[in-house]
């Protein structure tokens, strides 16, 4: 049976029973990264609590009867499983009144060119089909509700859309866990395993980002590491452009998830450099929105001196700064730069004298050229160990999210490694 948009039934009349597993099964063809997740709500249509919100890095609900069983992390456009959730829905407690099955991305659900939701129990008993047009500008849509009314479990095919992408659809909850309950019990770092949640209660939207992280974290069992992160920002005349357009506020908030996952404090410390060099402060969850354009009068009003490269004076001023602060965590340090670089000499002394510090320094080369010394790091010598990596891109919609995490903890785990042996970072 083809469930049409706003239709309603009973699930029995699909010859469901509520006492038997049932399968919802979410199949895509898009060129866009997308979410499913499920929502678990009381009477009052509030989420019952974060617990009870199930997804990629939550897959089971505290009952366990509702669990993610299959998840596609790296789609392709191609068609294709993206989702399978079994729930048994007698087997609820009293207080779980309906689950919604929600679609969310980064960008407008419309470039969607399929997305098919079947609901299985042994055979194929219903599907819903939703294309393109179903979904306009919006970022996120609740799909899919199973009920309880008068006692009786139904099915709804909802559409319901919402243009603030997940962050309208957690408002329209409730909100996930009030501001006065701890995310993690102190003695845990669930922080870092559920980074997610912590991002779904305080930076919604950013959750597709920590998904990305988690994922990369993990590949490189990097999930419950405790570290400090740092930002170096380029900011000389030729990176103008890409604060103009968004680019530089947009590595901020992609390096915050990897912040919060790593720091006890959830924040990442900023810097920015021309002929001097500014710390700009701590980026948190609470004031990393606009950051770039607010933060000591916006880009514009910082006091750099002439827009001229000088990467010697930062490294050595994130050096000294860390070293003040005690030198007790490992320390991870990304540094955009549009090139134009040429003090080999100068950035060749600090990086060596840095190099018996527990700081990696990841240097990313974005929309430029000429990086000089920066492309030849691998061949610097003199160091006790290799503290950094280079990579390039001409502009980071030229990677994905996934790939561009990968690429920034390509050596750090490494470096982690021979640090510890050598007693540079303690254990």
């Amino acid at each position: 049976m083809n469930l049409t948009i706003g239709q309603r039934l009973p699930i029995s009349s699909l010859a469901i029973d509520a006492s038997v597993p049932l399968t919802l099964t979410f199949t895509r063809q898009s060129p866009i990264d997308m979410d499913i997740s499920c929502f678990a709500l009381d009477a009052s249509g509030k989420l019952i609590h974060d617990d009870y919100m199930v997804f990629y890095n939550q897959p089971t609900s505290p009952c366990g009867h509702i669990r993610l069983t299959q998840y596609e992390l790296n789609p392709t456009a191609a068609r294709g499983i993206q989702a399978v959730f079994e729930v048994t829905l007698a087997a609820l407690p009293t207080t779980v009144d309906s689950l919604f099955f929600v679609l969310s991305a980064d960008t407008p659900l419309k470039q969607i060119d399929h997305l098919d939701v079947s609901l299985y129990q042994q055979t194929q008993k219903a599907q819903a089909v939703y294309q393109s047009a179903d979904f306009a500008e919006q970022q996120a849509s609740m799909l899919i509700q199973l009920y309880r009314k008068n006692g009786v479990w139904r099915v709804a095919n909802v559409a319901q859309g919402f243009n603030g992408g997940l962050a309208a659809i957690v408002q329209h909850f409730g909100g996930v866990v009030a501001d006065s309950e701890p995310v993690a019990a102190p003695d845990v770092p669930s922080a870092k395993v559920n980074l997610e949640k912590v991002m779904l209660q305080k930076a919604p939207k950013l959750v597709n980002l920590a998904k990305k992280v988690t994922v990369s974290l993990e590949k490189r069992q990097l999930q419950r590491l405790t570290a400090k992160v740092a930002l170096v920002l380029d900011a000389t005349g030729s990176m103008n452009r890409q604060y103009k357009q968004g680019r530089v506020q947009e590595v901020v908030n992609r390096l915050l998830p990897l912040a919060v996952s790593f720091d006890d404090n959830q924040a990442l410390d900023c810097w920015a450099f021309g002929q001097h060099n500014q710390y700009l402060g701590e980026v948190s969850l609470s004031n990393y929105e606009g950051f770039i354009d607010t933060v000591h009068g916006g880009w514009r009003q910082w006091k750099l001196g002439a827009r001229v490269n000088n990467e010697a004076d930062v490294i050595k001023a994130v050096t000294d700064f860390y070293k003040k602060d005690g030198l007790d965590v490992p320390i991870y340090v990304l540094f955009i730069s549009d090139g134009g670089v040429r003090d080999t000499r100068g950035i060749t002394k600090v990086m060596v004298d840095a190099a018996p510090l527990p700081i990696f320094w990841q240097f990313v080369g974005l929309g430029g050229s000429s990086y000089g010394i920066l492309k030849n790091l691998d061949d610097m010598t003199g160091r006790v160990v290799d503290n950094c990596n280079f990579f390039e891109l001409d502009d980071l919609d030229d990677i994905s999210e996934a790939a561009l995490y990968d690429n920034m903890l390509e050596e750090f785990p490494s470096w982690l490694i021979e640090a510890k042996q050598l007693g540079i970072v303690r254990d």
